[in-house]
């Protein structure tokens, strides 16, 4: 692919959806894409339910979208997310050699740590080699924390799916590992911008017919608004900007700027954020 792909992540788990643990994937992956000059473009959230992960596994290998899955890969009852992946694939899963050889040399290496005998034929450390069961022709993702690896697929709509534990400390590693192993040749590619300016008084119906004319007029850059009622320091007002790539911007910029002079808005500080 010559163009920069959308970025996506999904997160599997009831966990999060309950409420019994916050997600600190969204905020992580937006800022380790960010500092290559990229942006996510969607998240998917969804729970240990097989129909769903399988549903949302077939909408992301059907996209030309590069996607991180957190969540779901171990071999315990509730982990549906490989088994799902082939289904969402239409193959079949099989034993991944080097991730049976990984597998087994973190069981010695826990072994050698506690004092005992590596026992490969034992029930438990055969049932391990289950989180090693990946979709037909996967690719193996490392994991520094303790060996036990991930998996990438690709699909047919071009794109890949990048699967990992659900455990940020697994998980935010083996992704820049993804990025920088698969994704360096769009880093950097589309520098983007923000400019945007605090409006106080103004209401966003008023101020629509402004943000629409300046989207028509400039391909390729979005206009914002972000209305706060009980700001610290602002009060109420709406943030109202411009967005996109560092090119395009400042002539939307100047526009909005003019547009909303002629409206005999009440400006206040301007804001300016680069990716």
């Amino acid at each position: 692919m010559t163009s920069v792909p959308s970025f996506g992540l999904i997160i599997v788990g009831d966990e999060i959806l309950s409420g019994k643990r916050a997600d600190k994937h969204l905020p992580k992956v937006i800022e380790l894409l960010a500092a290559r000059g990229l942006q996510l473009a969607y998240a998917d959230y969804v729970g240990d339910d097989p129909e769903r992960i399988t549903a949302t596994l077939r909408r992301a290998f059907a996209s030309a979208d590069i996607v991180f899955s957190c969540g779901g890969i171990g071999a315990t009852p509730d982990d549906h997310t490989r088994q799902c992946a082939a289904r969402a694939l239409g193959t079949a899963l099989e034993l991944h050699p080097e991730a049976a050889e990984l597998i087994r040399e973190r069981m010695r290496d826990v072994a050698q740590e506690q004092g005992t005998a590596y026992e490969p034929d034992r029930a438990d450390n055969l049932h391990r080699l289950n989180m090693g069961v990946f979709p037909h022709g996967a690719r193996i993702i490392p994991n520094p924390y303790n060996k036990i690896p991930g998996f990438s697929c690709s699909g047919a709509g071009g794109g890949a799916v990048h699967f990992v534990p659900g455990f940020p400390v697994m998980a935010w590693p083996m992704i820049e590992w993804v990025l920088d192993a698969h994704c360096r040749q769009w880093f950097n590619r589309q520098p983007q911008t923000e400019r945007s300016v605090v409006v106080y008084g103004a209401m966003e119906a008023a101020l629509t017919p402004l943000m629409e004319r300046v989207e028509a007029a400039h391909a390729g850059v979005k206009v914002f608004s972000l209305p706060s009622v009980d700001h610290p320091v602002h009060g109420r007002h709406i943030e109202l900007g411009v967005k996109g790539a560092l090119a395009l911007v400042p002539g939307a910029w100047d526009d909005l700027l003019k547009g909303l002079h002629e409206f005999g808005a009440n400006l206040g500080p301007e804001l300016v954020r680069n990716t």
